[in-house]
């Protein structure tokens, strides 16, 4: 089975020193960016003091069956991708975060996801790094399946600490790192439209499809649709970019309302283009990068169904833009949707595995722009051809002439030259220019 974990890359520099499970649990959100419900979590450290290194998630599978599989993929990707980073990890520090199924208790849930946990430390293990912490984290309370001492990890749980409150929380207002709220939420932000608009949504996809698909198998419309298809997005993006702000509640559903569904399916329809995606990935710095992004997502929203899958491209291009931009959280929940929809999705794996990696976005970005150039010195010079040859065409021709004794015109362009022997007696001569 394919799947598509993220990594959050090594951690940031500052010293913070976390003591025992609760201040753990307290610090996921601020480790993480945002609040990862559903999830695995698995953080390397590194070091006697146990320094923070990559960080991975993954969507816990539904299916039992899945777990001893999973398990080994998790383990062995963190693992070597912490080694291709700089360093092999000297333990590691697991979370499950899930909240109680309807009818279900947090320590139900904890019980059910011990095997998970179970299997994650045994996979670790066999790579010779221990699992130094197993936490579940359910029902805003937590519960260790390391630590045997009822005193301190009771069978009720323990309850989180309150927002805002954790030493990690101090930390990360003092470094400026926000907690975006939950997986949940963010990954709501990219949904399909549901309600009532989404058939009307549905109808010009449809419509947008008859007429486009067949323009995009023939090669010389395609050119023609990829220009047609960039010029309107680059019209959507300015428009989103004069619209007055909105609060961050507010912010999607003014972006939606901004852009008629007819528009939205022509620029959905042409970014499964290939070309014409990588053209828009272009925008991903400056000023364009913000009015992109707020596009791609708005975009997203607006495959739905049975158009999901179309949502890969603009998933991907807002994963890209957020990563260009440094906002790697938001990154990679764009990402692992686009993947979700389409695992084969060429574009979005290669930008997950390089997130993951935690290589630099300016190495994509210097070869972007360098696209970007050779485009516009090419297009310059095709210009400058074609504005020599109009030139040429507009200069005045030689008076036209009459054959002597034939009483119709002759076709030569040019004067004849004075003297030429037998001149009055034959057709002139063609000059060039």
């Amino acid at each position: 089975m394919n799947k598509h974990h993220e990594s959050t890359g090594p951690s940031d520099e500052q010293q913070i020193t976390l003591r025992g499970p609760a201040e753990l649990a307290d610090a996921l959100p601020y480790l993480m960016g945002f609040h990862p419900n559903d999830s695995v979590v698995m953080v390397a450290l590194h070091g006697g003091r146990g320094r923070f290194g990559g960080r991975l998630r993954l969507g816990i599978p539904q299916s039992a069956q899945e777990w001893p599989s999973v398990a080994e993929q998790l383990a062995e990707c963190l693992i070597k991708g912490s080694e291709r980073r700089g360093g092999r990890p000297d333990a590691i520090v697991v979370f499950l975060c899930q909240d109680p199924a309807e009818g279900e208790t947090g320590n139900q849930t904890m019980e059910r996801l011990r095997p998970l946990a179970q299997r994650l430390r045994t996979a670790c293990g066999a790579l010779d790094v221990p699992v130094l912490e197993a936490l579940c984290i359910s029902a805003d309370r937590f519960w260790s399946y390391v630590c045997p001492d009822a005193r301190c990890c009771p069978a009720e749980g323990n309850p989180l600490a309150m927002s805002g409150t954790s030493v990690m929380a101090a930390a990360a207002t003092y470094a400026g790192i926000q907690v975006r709220g939950s997986l949940r939420e963010m990954e709501a932000r990219l949904a399909p439209l549901m309600s009532g608009t989404g058939a009307e949504q549905r109808r010009a996809l449809d419509s947008a499809g008859s007429a486009m698909v067949p323009m995009l198998l023939d090669e010389e419309r395609r050119k023609e649709v990829s220009g047609t298809t960039l010029k309107l997005a680059q019209g959507l993006m300015k428009r989103l970019g004069q619209a007055p702000a909105a609060s961050p509640s507010l912010a999607d559903l003014n972006d939606d309302r901004l852009i008629s569904h007819e528009e939205a399916a022509e620029v959905i329809l042409g970014l499964q283009d290939r070309e014409t995606r990588d053209r828009a990935a272009e925008w991903m710095e400056g000023p364009e990068a913000e009015s992109a992004l707020r596009l791609w997502r708005a975009l997203a929203r607006r495959c739905v169904a049975p158009y999901e899958e179309h949502a890969a491209a603009p998933l991907a291009l807002a994963g890209w833009v957020s990563w260009s931009t440094g906002d790697e959280p938001a990154a990679r929940v764009a990402l692992g949707l686009a993947l979700r929809l389409d695992p084969g999705y060429t574009f979005a794996q290669l930008l997950h595995e390089a997130c993951n990696q935690g290589l630099d976005p300016e190495t994509l970005r210097r070869c972007l722009r360098g696209e970007r150039s050779t485009r516009t010195a090419r297009r310059g010079r095709r210009a400058e051809r074609v504005a020599g040859a109009r030139s040429a065409r507009v200069q005045p021709a030689g008076r036209r002439r009459t054959r002597p004794g034939s009483g119709r015109p002759g076709t030569t362009t040019g004067r004849r030259r004075a003297g030429t022997p037998g001149a009055q007696g034959r057709r002139g001569t063609r000059t060039g220019r």
